[in-house]
């Protein structure tokens, strides 16, 4: 399994509620899916972890010969939705509207039955761990329009996304969590919430992944 860490020191992402870079988010939640894929038995490839690749192009090429992409993100919401507060002296913008996590294939994808496969099981997986999906990256409003693929795990079509039409495996880009609102910002950050869904993901790779049986 390839994991991407999400943006880069140089492009950070969104910004949280306490003023934390997504890049930061990312990468802690994507260390710990590897500790619980490795754990399961799996083989992994971390990229990006260092914070250096500025490439969207070059990360799925990274992944070459992984049976699995996994792009790790963590979400923000419209601008439009946006409010100022002050934290520790510091105003900060943040937007309690939303939360939960969503998942996100492309129909460019060239292994797209394994995709959609993977990322509903991945949702499902979720659910079971507690967790809920987002569903307004579907709203009909500018910035979203995400049809879903499978609303009830929170699956998405984003079709032009590079680093999911770019793999060659199956690919699905995870939004942990909406770091603007302030109580989930909170949860994410909580290392025992990350070890508790890197385990979900880990178990719901290890069924999608697994090889058919034989009748």
């Amino acid at each position: 399994v390839a994991i991407d860490v999400g943006h880069s020191l140089d492009a950070p992402g969104a910004m949280s509620a306490r003023g934390r870079s997504e890049f930061e988010f990312n990468r802690d939640l994507a260390l710990a899916i590897e500790r619980a894929l490795k754990a399961g038995g799996f083989a992994t490839r971390m990229i990006g972890a260092d914070g250096k690749e500025n490439g969207l192009g070059a990360r799925p090429a990274k992944a070459g010969g992984a049976g699995f992409f996994l792009s790790v993100h963590h979400d923000s919401v419209q601008p439009h939705f946006l409010q100022s507060w002050v934290h520790e002296g510091r105003e900060r913008r943040y937007s309690d509207r939303y939360a939960g996590f969503s998942l996100f294939v492309s129909r460019r994808n060239a292994s797209l039955p394994g995709s959609l496969r993977c990322a509903s099981r991945l949702g499902e997986e979720l659910r079971r761990s507690g967790f809920r999906p987002s569903l307004y990256h579907a709203d009909p409003i500018p910035g979203e329009m995400k049809p879903f693929a499978d609303r009830e795990n929170g699956v998405h079509y984003y079709d032009n996304l590079a680093v999911l039409k770019g793999a060659a495996s199956p690919a699905v880009l995870l939004e942990a969590g909406v770091i603007v609102n302030r109580d989930e910002e909170l949860n994410l950050a909580n290392s025992g919430v990350r070890d508790r869904m890197a385990a979900a993901l880990a178990t719901a790779l290890m069924y999608c992944l697994a090889p058919p049986r034989r009748r």
